[in-house]
């Protein structure tokens, strides 16, 4: 009897339906694994194996070279922490990620204002704006130095006609990192000023009109709807450039290599100069974990406070 009542209770339709459901998320689920299951496996291998293996390194004693791998436990944190030397790069990196991305986010934003007018040739400015982000850093860097060569120079000479004198820019401790930031935004506004103009166009017009029948000025206009409309772009410049920032090499690499006396010296170009020029595994693991902690501490911070003032709802 109890085997006949279980045999109808299988044969109902919710039974048959209960089943057939699962069964079909059963079939999504491998269909996903099917799909991301490559991707996965490429993150783990390429982006989260390196970055535990890096941590690792940060408490051994290794030179690249032998063989023999010493577990020297926090010796390479108290190294590291304990030289001077680490503060004026921490100081360096901090400088210069704050002032290339303030500038570049609001040179981007003026010069994206600018473009969003009905100009002409304003398509062609745009690409030779965004032209500098396509090309590579250490071409770029290259032209810039005899650019700020202070004897032959291009800035020199333009300098030289208003009466004022170069600067020695890639070789004075005062100079030299406001050089570098310069190159930089000059390199990355352009991706700014894309990002920005397509924020600008999504932004009903209708808004505009409307604050102009109020009797809205520009100012206000630019307060009350362009800001608000453009938070969620500002929010995503905001973590990219800082992001980009951090990791800067190449330019510093050809314009100063981290000089004069350590004045444009960074964690990223700290990390090459201890990983591949001093073949310091452990220390260099260290400059690497502490730039990840940063990055990923500003990224949450970012993503907690921003996201919040951030108005997704332009439109409505």
């Amino acid at each position: 009897m109890s085997v006949l009542t279980r045999s109808n209770r299988n044969s109902l339709p919710g039974a048959q339906g209960g089943r057939t459901r699962l069964q079909r998320e059963w079939r999504e689920w491998l269909l996903f694994v099917l799909l991301v299951g490559p991707n996965l496996a490429l993150f783990a291998v390429f982006n989260y194996w390196p970055l535990i293996y890096n941590f690792y390194l940060s408490f051994v004693d290794w030179n690249f070279l032998r063989e023999e791998i010493l577990l020297v436990g926090f010796r390479n944190y108290v190294r590291v922490f304990s030289a001077s030397k680490f503060y004026v790069i921490l100081l360096n990196t901090l400088v210069f990620t704050v002032a290339s991305c303030a500038l570049t986010l609001s040179i981007g934003l003026l010069v994206a204002m600018l473009l969003n007018q009905k100009l002409r040739g304003r398509n062609l400015v745009r690409a030779v704006i965004f032209s500098p982000t396509i090309l590579s850093g250490a071409a770029i860097a290259v032209v810039w130095a005899y650019i700020f060569d202070p004897r032959y120079g291009l800035l020199s000479e333009i300098l030289g006609l208003v009466g004022l004198p170069s600067p020695n820019w890639l070789t004075s401790t005062e100079w030299a990192m406001p050089a570098l930031i310069i190159v930089y935004v000059w390199k990355n506004m352009g991706y700014a000023v894309v990002i920005f103009l397509a924020g600008l166009q999504a932004i009903s017009k209708d808004l505009y009109e409307a604050a102009r029948v109020d009797g809205a000025d520009g100012l206000a206009r630019f307060i009350h709807i362009t800001l608000p409309g453009l938070s969620p772009i500002a929010f995503f410049l905001t973590v990219t450039t800082i992001l980009q920032s951090f990791q800067a090499f190449d330019i510093i690499r050809v314009m100063t290599g981290g000089g004069p006396a350590n004045a444009t010296n960074t964690l990223i170009y700290h990390l090459y100069e201890l990983g591949f020029v001093s073949f310091n595994a452990g220390e260099a693991g260290v400059i690497a974990v502490v730039l990840f902690s940063l990055m990923l501490v500003l990224t949450i911070l970012q993503v907690r406070y921003m996201d919040q003032q951030a108005h997704y709802n332009v439109r409505d």
